[in-house]
């Protein structure tokens, strides 16, 4: 059975930047070779099974050296297996992806090489300098900024490097920035050309210093700024403070500590990222099936014997769906029922599985779904109340007190989860989000008291979805900053925008 190698660039670390092709490599790979620079998200997803092995370069320790590297690469291949090489950025711009290339064509093995976004152009867009700009340049220049400025025989043409009408991008310049600069104006490029220091670019730790050219080494020297970097020299530089976007928002370079079961956090933190916040991935619950799945099972296969069917979360609708998958039915099932659910995300989930909801009420609690329920249910009807075995007795005691017939069923089960580094996660957070009752249970089950967890949230930012969340937090005696307005996760992270902004 032939193998095959995906040289893939990950991009420079936003995993929002990722291409689809990479992506789907990824999820195929059956061995993944990885670099320092491709980011965490990245890399998580390859499937639990496959086998990962970091090959990269931190602080200039070597974790694979590049021979064994590909030859690991190719004896992967031989067994048959699907291997992705995962590099940073792009594996062809000075990621030694071409070598490696050379090497599997050498061997007879098949391979294919994915592109990436090269830092080159993305650090810069990211803090809003563009590389071409028509009133600027004509051209732009991408180079190696780690070759010796002071060796004998330089095999980069200063002169030309030297050009005040093209922008010149070097990529892995930091440990010689003072001599480049000093190269470049002794070529020709005047001490006053605007240059820029990008740090992590794309990240929301990136950094950004400008300056001249005669003061930009010294500039980013003082700032702290090490590798990974970039330095940009050209006119485009002037643009930063008009075009800057990624690093103006009050959440920039904030960390967001995610409360929420492991398998919906991806969303939650990839809409975090997009806003220049690092979330910091701490489940404080999971979600599995119930206790006893029967009541469960047999109120799906019987929807169609109900007049209206209520979900109070996508976790309900998840595990209605994967019953009648499993039972080889799907949305017909539910025949004339009439479905409701609790909010906008909820309904969502609905019509990817092809029900649109025929409620969802203007306020996502559940005292308001059957305020609503009641002026629409026929009197004694039938329902079915498919949610969480924890559930609050709001929805059945009110409807069954109007007299309708209300099957209230365990559809899953919420377990708290326990993560010994989950005090230290808390301590780096600078804000912190409740998106459901249960995940502010499930952070006091982090300490060894509620004192210890209040105690813990006490100088950052707390905000909740929804006025259950928010008050099983104050209850508990957190200091609550804000409720969104709408039970969704962007509504979140505008609320914390608007708040930090509010607050300076």
């Amino acid at each position: 059975m032939a193998g095959f190698v995906s040289l893939v660039g990950a991009g420079p670390g936003d995993p929002g930047l990722l291409t689809l092709h990479g992506a789907r490599a990824l999820r195929e790979a059956e061995v993944l070779l990885y670099d320092a620079l491709a980011s965490e998200a990245v890399v998580a997803l390859a499937s639990p099974s496959c086998e990962r092995t970091f090959v990269g370069k931190r602080g200039g320790n070597h974790a694979m050296p590049q021979e064994e590297i590909e030859a690991l690469m190719i004896e992967r291949a031989r067994e048959g297996k699907r291997v992705v090489r995962l590099k940073g950025g792009d594996p062809l711009v000075f990621g030694r992806g071409g070598e490696e290339a050379q090497r599997l064509h050498a061997a007879g093995i098949a391979f294919e090489i994915v592109p990436g976004i090269s830092s080159a152009i993305a650090a810069p867009a990211y803090a809003g300098i563009p590389v071409t700009h028509r009133d600027c340049n004509v051209a732009f220049t991408v180079a190696t900024g780690h070759e010796d400025p002071l060796k004998a025989e330089n095999s980069l043409d200063w002169a030309k490097l030297a050009d005040p009408h093209r922008t010149l991008v070097l990529l892995m310049a930091m440990g010689n920035l003072d001599e480049i600069a000093r190269r470049l104006q002794e070529n020709g490029l005047a001490a006053r050309t605007p240059a820029a220091v990008i740090e992590n670019g794309t990240r929301p730790s990136q950094r950004t210093v400008t300056a001249t050219l005669a003061t930009i080494a010294e500039t980013a020297q003082r700032a702290g700024l090490a590798a990974p970097a970039i330095f940009i020299v050209g006119e485009v530089v002037r643009l930063r403070e008009e075009l800057r976007w990624f690093d103006r928002s009050p959440l920039f370079g904030k960390r967001l500590l995610v409360t929420r079961p492991a398998a919906q956090a991806e969303e939650f933190a990839a809409r975090a990222l997009a806003r220049g916040v690092e979330p910091i991935l701490a489940p404080t619950i999971e979600i599995g099936p119930p206790e006893d799945p029967t009541a469960a099972n047999d109120a799906v296969d019987n929807l169609g014997n109900y007049a209206w069917v209520l979900f109070t979360s996508r976790n309900g609708i998840d595990a209605c769906f994967r019953r009648l998958h499993a039972v080889g039915r799907d949305a017909r099932a539910f025949g004339s029922a009439r479905v409701a659910a609790i909010g906008a995300k909820s309904a969502q989930r609905l019509a990817e599985f092809g029900v649109r909801a025929d409620l969802v009420p203007n306020t996502a609690i559940a005292e308001e779904l059957a305020a609503e329920l009641l002026h629409r249910a026929r009197p004694a009807s039938r329902i079915l109340l498919y949610r969480a075995q924890e559930g609050r007795d709001v929805l059945p005691s009110v409807l069954s007190a109007e007299g309708l017939q209300v099957d209230d069923v365990a559809a899953y089960r919420t377990r708290f989860v326990h993560d010994a580094n989950f005090a230290e996660k808390a301590e780096r957070a600078d804000l912190l989000a409740f998106t459901s009752e249960s995940t502010v249970r499930g952070y006091i089950e982090q300490f060894p008291n509620a004192e210890a967890a209040v105690a813990s949230a006490r100088g950052k930012c707390v905000g909740a979805i929804g006025p259950i969340a928010a008050a099983a937090a104050r209850t508990l005696g957190f200091h609550v900053d804000f409720v969104a307005d709408v039970a969704t996760t962007d509504a979140l992270l505008d609320a914390f925008e608007a708040q930090l902004d509010a607050h300076g």
